[in-house]
């Protein structure tokens, strides 16, 4: 295993790690090792400070970045202060999960128990405000499972761009259109338990309805809270910065697509089923699901790459904060 020493970090190797034209993803940074050992850690919040540069360059190179390792990362707090030390403006939360701010920026990833799984997505793909990086933080790591498993987007393009070129132009051409299924409360059991009313901060229907228009969602009222329909949005971006297609999706529902909850193409079309399940099976062959340790840090691009939870027993606790 070769380390790597650059301006403050030893770039580490771990097991899980894949390289891509020699890149490693993600790029594992870990405290220098010094040969003469120091009394006080090296603290991560200081490092960051000084090294914007090199990390930047590094998180446009390789979309994700491992920080594990580090004695100052143990709270909510301290990784607040790490996220702080980027200095990246803050984006406000708009999506489906049940989330609770913590301490500053930060915010619980997801509040649905660790047993349920969380298909791969881009973060936020449907708002309009759409994060450029996103911080996730191990403050309780799980006994097993848990991960949360990433996935470069370029890749998962090209991969379905070989295998449908057709469907993947139609994508390209219609969007998606999103469709979910909104309850009149809140649901703590599931990974998109928000209700209309926790959405769109009303308990009135027509000022819900007035508020989805605004964001270009329609609604339709159902006996049991109401179907929201989003889009069509943009399911393939173009990343002008690293000059190739990504694939900007999130396949929540795509295993049995229930009517209700899932996606169409744009123009009202189903996604046929082996089309979704090629998806789902590049997404598991290419992603890289690295066990999480207390005081890991991830930095992810939210540009280059999805992401995704794996089950896992409690207890688990995984923190997260979005930047614009």
């Amino acid at each position: 295993m070769v380390d790597h020493h650059h301006h403050g970090f030893t770039e580490i190797q771990i097991p899980q790690q894949r390289h891509y034209n020699s890149i490693p993803f993600p790029s594992v940074l870990s405290p220098n090792q010094t040969t003469t050992p120091t009394k006080t850690a090296q603290l991560l919040t200081e490092t960051v400070k000084s090294q914007k540069p090199f990390l930047e360059s590094l998180l446009h190179k390789t979309g994700a970045v491992l920080f594990r390792g580090f004695d100052d990362v143990k709270t909510a707090k301290d990784f607040n202060d790490v996220v702080e030390a980027f200095g990246y403006e803050e984006l406000q939360y708009e999506g489906a999960a049940l989330r609770t701010k913590v301490v500053g920026r930060v915010v619980t990833a997801n509040e649905s128990p660790p047993e349920e799984k969380i298909a791969f997505h881009h973060e936020m793909t449907r708002g309009p405000g759409i994060p450029s990086k996103l911080f996730f933080f191990c403050e309780v790591e799980p006994s097993s499972g848990g991960e949360t498993p990433i996935v470069l987007s370029h890749i998962v393009y090209a991969r379905m761009k070989h295998k449908y070129p057709e469907l993947v132009e139609k994508l390209e051409e219609h969007g998606l259109i999103y469709t979910r299924i909104l309850g009149d409360d809140d649901d703590y059991s599931s990974p998109s338990g928000r209700s209309w009313k926790s959405v769109f901060l009303t308990e009135d229907k027509s000022v819900a309805e007035e508020r989805a228009a605004k964001v270009g969602h329609k609604l339709e009222w159902m006996d049991v809270g109401v179907k929201r329909l989003m889009g069509p949005v943009p399911a393939i971006k173009y990343d002008k910065s690293r000059q190739h297609k990504i694939w900007f999706i999130s396949v929540a529902g795509w295993e049995d697509m229930m009517e209700n909850n899932g996606s169409t193409f744009g123009d009202g079309t189903p996604l046929p089923a082996d089309f979704r399940h090629e998806c789902l099976r590049i997404l598991e062959e290419e992603c890289v699901a690295i066990p999480w340790q207390r005081g890991d840090v991830l930095l992810l691009d939210n540009f280059a790459v999805l992401h995704a939870r794996r089950p896992s027993k409690a207890p688990r606790r995984v923190l997260a904060s979005l930047c614009k």
